[in-house]
């Protein structure tokens, strides 16, 4: 699979991005990991499933958990679109609770939050049936489920669910500022032009009509506005992602409010790496993630 790439020019329909995530699919789940076993499609909220992976090694203390949520603009993606780095995380011994929330347009926002909030308490109450810990929980997700992760994180802040631990992968934290940060070294006015659009579409899909100044800072929305609420977090971007300003932002939040936290920007790659394995800051990437993890949760 050396070299193989999917295409970098932002698909400009949510039914070419969502072809485009289907067909790379395969690519990027090729070669699954060992794992203790596989729960497909379990009811974790009313109309929201997730695929739940368990490590190897049932004889051993229970697992933390990891709820994670995937990436693909708030539109497209699944549990199965994501499953090899569910894998990933259960083969490093998280009991992972892979989340297929609700996708717009079809359900705007709050639905996509509220599904994945819902999700994250289930997985509080329900891990101890497939061998987990729900009392040792962190969150995390990549591309718009990073910024569902930090939202949920926040959220919960005040609650007995609350995570202990946020994995944030090349997320949008602020809505407000998608015009101005689509920024990366080598990335042309045309592709930056695309880009931008196709951020706009997607958040179009996602907010619907609720586009007002107080809806772009909800944190729900935004969870840059609730920095100050976020556990212990690890921001990881792309050198060559457009979102690298995102990060930036977040990562400032964090340390004003004193959250601690980790930021890493991998040179020259692109969103969505981690997942793409032929790449080689991908691997490392996940090490560092699990190092986290194990530090924090």
């Amino acid at each position: 699979m050396t070299g193989q790439q999917p295409p970098q020019a932002p698909a400009m329909s949510i039914d070419a991005m969502r072809r485009m995530v289907d067909e790379f699919a395969p690519l990027m789940n090729a070669d699954l990991p060992q794992v203790g076993a596989f729960h497909e499609a379990v009811a974790v909220g009313d109309g929201v499933t997730a695929d739940i992976v368990v490590p190897r090694g049932q004889g051993g203390a229970p697992h933390p958990v990891l709820v994670y949520l995937h990436g693909g603009g708030w539109v497209c993606g699944s549990a199965k679109t994501h499953r090899k780095l569910g894998y990933r995380f259960a083969e490093a011994g998280y009991l992972v609770v892979n989340v297929n929330y609700r996708l717009a347009p079809e359900h705007p926002f709050p639905t996509p939050f509220e599904d994945c909030l819902a999700a994250t308490r289930w997985a509080h109450q329900e891990a101890a049936r497939f061998g987990g810990d729900g009392n040792r929980l962190a969150v995390g997700g990549d591309s718009a489920g990073a910024n569902l992760a930090a939202a949920v994180a926040a959220a919960l802040a005040s609650d007995p669910v609350r995570p202990k631990a946020a994995l944030l992968l090349y997320g949008v934290f602020d809505f407000g500022m998608r015009s101005n940060a689509l920024s990366a070294p080598g990335l042309d006015a045309p592709a930056a032009d695309a880009g931008r659009a196709a951020l706009e579409m997607m958040m179009s899909a996602y907010l619907g009509t609720a586009r007002g100044d107080a809806a772009l800072r909800d944190p729900h929305v935004s969870p840059l506005y609730a920095a100050a609420r976020l556990p212990p977090s690890h921001v990881v971007v792309g050198g060559a992602d457009p979102l690298t300003l995102q990060a930036d932002a977040l990562v400032k939040a964090l340390a004003a409010a004193g959250v601690p936290h980790e930021h890493f920007v991998d040179a020259g790659m692109p969103h969505g790496y981690v997942q793409m394995e032929f790449l080689p800051a991908a691997r490392p990437a996940i090490e560092r993630m699990v190092g986290f993890l194990r530090r924090n949760v």
